[in-house]
C-alpha cells in the first residue's frame, strides 16, 4: 500500500510497544492510526466536540475508536486494498465530519480527519471521484473561472425542478439552499496604497488571507476586517499570487476543498503556490491572518503532510485566526480599537466552527468580544453545527446534518430570538440560514459596526 500523504511524523509511534497493535500494511499511516489507546474518551456524551455522528446515533463504530478499529482490521487484512472497500468502514468514514475534535480531545490526539483524507484518497484511486465531488472540490477554479455559475445557482435556488435534478444527478440535497456567490467578489485591485499601510508603532505587518469562500460569497468580512485593523493601526495588505505563478490572476486558495474530497495531488499545487507567495512576508516577519478556521488549521496542520518542505511549515507556523491576533495584540497591549457599545440591550450568542474549537480559539473569541463597551455574550454549549463543509448539502447526508443542529445548537437560538449571532465558519452561517435563522454574522463585522468612526 502506497500513502498520498506524508506520515513521517509518526514514524517512531508505537515503536517497541508491545501493545501498540500497529497493523502490517500502510507504514506511518498505519502507525498513526494505531496511537489510539482505545480509551473510549470519543464515546462520552458531554460536551465534546468529538464526534458528532455518535454522540447523534450512539453508534461505537461511527466514533473515533470505532473508525480505528474498522480501520486496524482493514489495514492488517492480506487483502488491505479490497479491506478498505468494506461498506461497514466505508459508512464510518463517510460519517467522520472531520471536525478536528479528536486531534485536541483525544488523549492520544488520534487526528481522524487527517486520516479520512488518506482512506478517500485510497479510496479514489481504486474508484475514482464522483462528479459531486469534482464539482465540490474545485469551487475555488470556477468560482474564479466561471462567474455565470452564480445565475445557475439562484435559479437553482428559486426553482425546485432544478433543485430536484441537482438531486438525481448530483446528490445534492433539494431542501437545502445553495451558498450563493455575491455580484461582485472581494477584490483587492481598487484597494489604495494608503488603504493598506498604517502605523508601525511596535505593532506587526499583517497580510491578511481572504479566503475562496469570504472573497466570493461574503466579501464585506474581508472588507470589515481590513476596516478593523486599519482602525486598530496595522499595517495591512492582502495576499495576493507571486506575478510569475502560472495563473497570477486566480486568487490564493488553501486547498482545503480538495483535501476534504481526498484530491491530495490538487491541494498540493493551491498550498504550493500560496507558500511561495507567503514566503517573502514570512521571512520579512509579517503576521498571517486568516479569516477562515478550516483554512487557517489546514494551513497549520493538515498541509504539513503533504510533504512540501520548509516553505509551508514556515507559514503554517505563521498563520493566526483574526480573533487570535486581535486577541494576542490585546495581550501585549498593543491593540487600542476606537470600540463603542454596540446598539440594543441583547446578548450575543457565539457559535464556534469546530476547527476554532480544535485549536482553542474560543478563548480568543471571548477576550475580544470583552473589548466591545458594555457587551453582553455567551458562548453557545453545542457540538458541530452539521453543515461540515458539503456534508449538510449532500443528499445522503442532509437529514443527520440537521439533527446535529438540532441537538443543541438550533434550540439555543430559538430560545433567544432577539440576539445577535455569532459564527465565524462560513459552513456554519450557511447551515444556520438553510434551517431558518438569519442572523449569524462573522466577528469582522460585529466589530465593525462597533468602531467609533470620526
Amino acid at each position: 500500500m502506497k500513502t498520498v500523504l506524508d506520515w513521517s511524523a509518526y514514524q517512531d509511534a508505537g515503536v517497541g510497544d508491545a501493545y501498540a497493535d500497529i497493523p502490517k500494511h500502510g507504514g506511518d499511516f498505519a502507525k498513526a492510526v494505531a496511537v489510539c489507546i482505545n480509551s473510549r474518551q470519543c464515546e462520552a456524551l458531554g460536551k465534546l466536540v468529538m464526534c458528532p455522528s455518535f454522540k447523534l446515533s450512539g453508534n461505537p463504530l461511527l466514533s473515533t475508536g470505532g473508525r480505528v478499529r474498522l480501520l486496524k482490521a482493514a489495514l492488517g487484512s492480506d487483502a488491505v486494498d479490497a479491506a478498505l472497500t468494506d461498506p461497514v468502514l466505508a459508512e464510518a468514514m463517510d460519517l467522520c465530519v472531520a471536525c478536528k475534535g479528536c486531534k485536541r480531545e483525544c488523549e492520544a490526539n488520534v487526528d481522524m480527519a487527517l486520516i479520512k483524507v488518506e482512506y478517500l484518497a485510497q479510496r479514489a484511486a481504486r474508484d475514482g471521484w464522483s462528479l459531486r465531488s469534482r464539482l465540490f472540490a474545485q469551487a475555488p477554479r470556477w468560482l474564479h473561472r466561471a462567474p455565470w455559475l452564480k445565475t445557475l445557482i439562484r435559479w437553482r435556488n428559486r426553482h425546485p425542478l432544478l433543485a430536484r435534478l441537482g438531486a438525481r444527478w448530483l446528490g445534492i440535497a433539494a431542501n437545502r439552499p445553495l451558498p450563493e456567490p455575491a455580484a461582485r467578489p472581494f477584490s483587492d485591485a481598487g484597494l489604495t496604497a494608503e488603504q493598506l499601510t498604517g502605523g508601525t508603532d511596535g505593532r506587526p505587518e499583517v497580510v491578511l488571507l481572504v479566503d475562496t469562500f469570504t472573497r466570493h460569497f461574503e466579501p464585506e468580512i474581508a472588507e470589515a476586517a481590513l476596516a478593523v485593523l486599519r482602525a486598530g493601526d496595522y499595517a495591512v495588505q492582502v495576499a495576493v499570487a507571486e506575478p510569475t505563478d502560472r495563473e497570477p490572476a486566480r486568487p490564493l486558495c488553501c486547498g482545503r476543498t480538495y483535501l476534504a474530497q481526498g484530491m491530495v495531488e490538487e491541494a498540493r499545487v493551491e498550498v504550493s503556490r500560496l507558500a511561495a507567495a507567503l514566503l517573502p512576508q514570512v521571512r520579512a516577519g509579517c503576521v498571517l491572518v486568516g479569516l477562515e478556521a478550516s483554512c487557517v488549521l489546514g494551513l497549520r496542520d493538515d498541509a504539513q503532510a503533504l510533504g512540501l518542505g520548509e516553505a509551508v511549515a514556515a507559514v503554517g507556523k505563521q498563520i493566526l485566526l483574526f480573533e487570535e491576533f486581535l486577541a494576542k495584540e490585546s495581550m501585549a497591549k498593543r491593540l487600542q480599537l476606537p470600540l463603542r457599545a454596540l446598539p440594543g440591550t441583547a446578548e450575543t450568542l457565539v457559535h464556534g466552527h469546530c476547527h476554532q474549537k480544535a485549536v482553542g480559539a474560543m478563548k480568543a473569541m471571548r477576550r475580544v468580544l470583552n473589548l466591545i463597551p458594555d457587551h453582553r455574550f455567551a458562548l453557545i454549549e453545542a457540538g458541530c453545527c452539521g453543515m461540515a463543509g458539503t456534508f449538510g448539502l449532500e443528499t445522503e447526508h442532509v437529514d443527520m446534518a440537521a439533527a446535529m443542529a438540532e441537538q443543541d445548537l438550533m434550540p439555543a437560538l430559538r430560545a433567544s430570538p432577539a440576539g445577535r449571532v455569532v459564527a465565524n465558519g462560513f459552513s456554519c452561517r450557511q447551515q444556520l440560514r438553510a434551517l431558518g435563522d438569519a442572523r449569524p454574522r462573522h466577528l469582522a463585522l460585529v466589530l465593525r459596526e462597533a468602531l467609533i468612526v470620526d
